[in-house]
């Protein structure tokens, strides 16, 4: 499957470009192997920042950790030098510097795909809203990075109520040589400062710091979903069932209401909103979808309240096909926009829907994720496995997309070759450099020996969240408390 910086087929397929085939393979997994799984360690968003060279998760427990990509040096002695980070934020000095061998163009820093802890902080607390008599869940909903302007970096994480701007940055210098006070930080007596000092800097152990620089809160009444940067990299959006929000990253107090879709009589309301995001090139343009699985595009200059869409689409439905059940699953879970811009992409229930922005009438390229659940929808109703909402993701260069199932089983569609591959994170395949093997699902008559059956799938192992890396073959998929980071095999 395409990249950015490089072509390839599905699962071992024909590549689309080079003529080598490209095949997924393990990487690392991260999360404890507890049958048991705390429901506060269960992952509940996955993010990378605009490099690449940060994932962050965010989970049930209000903690976030940040995930830095490694880099090693390999000579022709594998002579190797890396450093390690903690999971309290520090890292361990170098050792002195050792005189190497010169390498050859060959065994230059080379990414090796690996992430380890960066930075682990509790971004939310639980708390309980006295006047609703409503407890507010630390659960972390989503989590979007700033594009980085300096040494340090930026992100916004969210729980239902309230969004926090984060600045993570590095330490590894402190100032000894205080005039006001003494090295362990007490005030010195003012009488017995005879002189002044002027204060240095002596290196210390890196510390990796996470400090709260903004608190965006009051501003939703209902649960927040979706939170997207502007391109303008000065405002972002919030959005929760029935209103949008635009804020700016310096001003907390107040925050202007771009939709509004609460009926005056609430007995009347017929849909809500349920994801929103930023046009990632026009800081005018944003969308957002709906229950009823439509989605609106709209346009800040063209009003100041965004009640009247811009663009409104909708795929006409087929009677022949409606149920009890179809209302719920046309809901859309999620909607991303390419990274050109062109074209945007929608998870319902059961498939992927490709959007061109110039044609509103239907989409112009359908997947059909697991339609196999298709005759399952009663039991699902049942044990609620229908409200799922999963996330979809596009590749680098947009060439491909990736977008989660129930059994840990997460697929991907190659849009040039019309291609499509179910893989499956699983710690049996967990060996490291190990090529997944596509797996399919069996729906009725006889089962071949590599294939599941439908009625032996598990719904409590499901993968809601998924991430791609910007630029290269590598992502990031949750499932439960393990975070799997996957890796085309040329990596």
């Amino acid at each position: 499957m395409a990249g950015a910086g490089g072509g390839g087929g599905l699962g071992g397929g024909p590549a689309a470009m080079g003529g080598s085939d490209l095949q997924w393979c393990f990487s690392q997994v991260k999360g404890a192997i507890d049958e048991d799984v705390a429901e506060a360690d269960i992952i509940s968003t996955v993010e990378f920042n605009y490099s690449g060279d940060l994932l962050a998760t965010g989970d049930k427990g209000g903690r976030v950790v940040i995930f830095q990509k490694e880099q090693e040096i390999v000579s022709p002695l594998r002579v190797a030098v890396s450093s390690t980070r903690h999971s309290c934020g520090a890292r361990s000095q170098h050792l002195p510097y050792v005189a190497m061998p010169q390498l050859s163009n060959k065994s230059r820093l080379h990414s090796r795909g690996e992430y380890n802890v960066y930075s682990t902080f509790q971004s939310h607390e639980p708390e309980f809203d006295y006047l609703k008599s409503l407890e507010i869940e630390e659960k972390i909903n989503k989590i979007r990075w700033l594009p980085q302007q300096n040494a340090a970096h930026f992100l916004l994480s969210t729980n239902d109520k309230t969004i926090k701007l984060w600045k993570i940055s590095e330490r590894d210098k402190r100032a000894e040589g205080y005039n006001l006070k003494d090295e362990d930080g007490r005030l010195r007596d003012p009488f017995r400062i005879t002189a002044l000092r002027v204060p240095i800097l002596k290196p210390m152990d890196l510390m990796v710091e996470a400090s709260p620089r903004r608190i965006f809160a009051n501003a939703h009444t209902y649960h927040i979903n979706s939170i997207s940067v502007n391109s303008d990299h000065e405002t972002y959006l919030s959005a929760d069932d029935l209103r949008i929000n635009l804020w700016h990253l310096e001003i907390t107090d107040r925050s202007f209401n771009i939709v509004d879709i609460k009926p005056v009589n609430m007995e009347e309301l017929t849909e809500v909103i349920t994801a929103a995001e930023f046009h990632p090139h026009q800081c005018n343009v944003f969308v957002y979808s709906s229950s009823k699985g439509t989605i609106r595009l709209c346009d800040m200059r063209s009003s100041a309240l965004c009640d009247r869409h811009s663009k409104f689409f909708e795929e006409p439905e087929d009677p022949s096909s409606r149920s009890f059940f179809s209302e719920i699953i046309s809901s859309i879970s999620d909607v991303k926009f390419s990274h050109s811009g062109r074209y945007m992409m929608t998870r319902d229930y059961l498939s992927v829907k490709v959007w061109d922005l110039n044609m509103e009438t239907r989409p112009v390229e359908t997947y059909q994720v697991h339609e196999y659940l298709r005759s399952k929808l009663c039991s699902l109703y049942e044990n609620d496995c229908i409200f799922d909402k999963f996330e979809c993701c596009w590749s680098g260069s947009d060439s491909a997309l990736m977008t989660g199932s129930y059994n840990n089983f997460f697929r991907m569609f190659d849009r040039s070759m019309r291609r499509d591959v179910t893989l499956e994170a699983s710690r049996e395949s967990s060996k490291p450099r190990a090529i997944l093997k596509p797996r399919k699902v069996c729906t009725g008559g006889k089962r071949k020996k590599d294939e599941i059956s439908v009625d032996s799938l598990d719904f409590n192992k499901k993968i809601l969240h998924t991430a791609w890396h910007p630029l290269d073959n590598i992502i990031a998929v949750a499932a439960t408390n393990n975070l799997y980071i996957f890796q085309d095999k040329a990596n």
